[in-house]
């Protein structure tokens, strides 16, 4: 059976999962990642976003950039990729105001915004039409709270069906995240084997994103070590799946 895996950003499944997807590839699984915000830029931006791009060294083509890493991280390790519409929160205004949704850091793990509440059935109709009804579908538990990841997860559970989850990295390593805090008590942990070799293709599919190296990470050394301490540890390969239909 198909898994299609969601990504809220261009990087985020390949984060968490790089080493499960190549070991379920290299098993002949069929194997998708369905990035969620990866639509176009709206203009003007924002001057959190504009220091963003300065950060990422893209200027004005930092979604094609990024489309373009995902492309090559996704490829590296043997899978498709699928982009949808929807644009990055930090580039996205409230429909009515036109006030930017993000205009600080902070702003990334802030509530849900209740001027984006229609946001969350459109990416479900979205999802449902393209959706084949036999696949295993895989959602963030939005580990860490950002706000494009708890959108994801609330779209895929809109959706009435059969779900699995993955822990959000980097945000799952962090010191005080527990992940029973997000996991329903519906929801069965699966622990799916990940070899060294797996562990190399996915920090190989992490290094692609260049320009999102130092969100996180001081370089592709510090980046790698992170990665192999949390394949060491017990929530490397564990996926949750829920069969009810009344998530939360």
């Amino acid at each position: 059976m198909k898994w299609i895996y969601l990504s809220p950003h261009l990087d985020d499944v390949i984060y968490s999962c790089g080493g499960l997807i190549w070991e379920q590839v290299q098993s002949g699984t069929q194997v998708e990642i369905w990035t969620i915000c990866a639509g176009n830029v709206k203009s003007p931006l924002s001057p959190f976003a504009q220091s963003l791009h300065e950060r990422w060294q893209t200027g004005p083509e930092a979604v094609t950039v990024r489309r373009a890493e995902d492309l090559n991280a996704c490829q590296r390790l043997g899978v498709p990729a699928k982009h949808f519409d929807i644009p990055d929160c930090i580039y996205r205004r409230l429909p009515e105001s036109g006030v930017s949704v993000v205009n600080y850091e902070e702003d990334l793990f802030s509530p849900s915004n209740f001027g984006e509440t229609l946001l969350v059935g459109e990416l479900a109709d979205k999802l449902a039409k393209n959706l084949p009804g036999a696949a295993n579908l895989v959602s963030p538990l939005a580990v860490g709270g950002h706000i494009d990841h708890h959108l994801t997860r609330a779209a895929a559970e809109t959706l009435r069906r059969p779900l699995w989850y993955y822990a959000d990295f980097p945000y799952a390593a962090q010191e005080g995240e527990i992940l029973s805090d997000y996991i329903h008590p519906d929801c069965c942990p699966h622990s799916f084997p990940i070899s060294e070799s797996a562990l190399e293709a996915w920090q190989e599919g992490v290094a692609a994103y260049t320009t999102q190296i130092s969100t996180f990470w001081g370089g592709l050394e510090e980046m790698k070590s992170a990665i192999r301490e949390y394949w060491q540890g017990p929530k490397s390969g564990l996926l949750w799946h829920c069969t009810s239909s009344e998530v939360v």
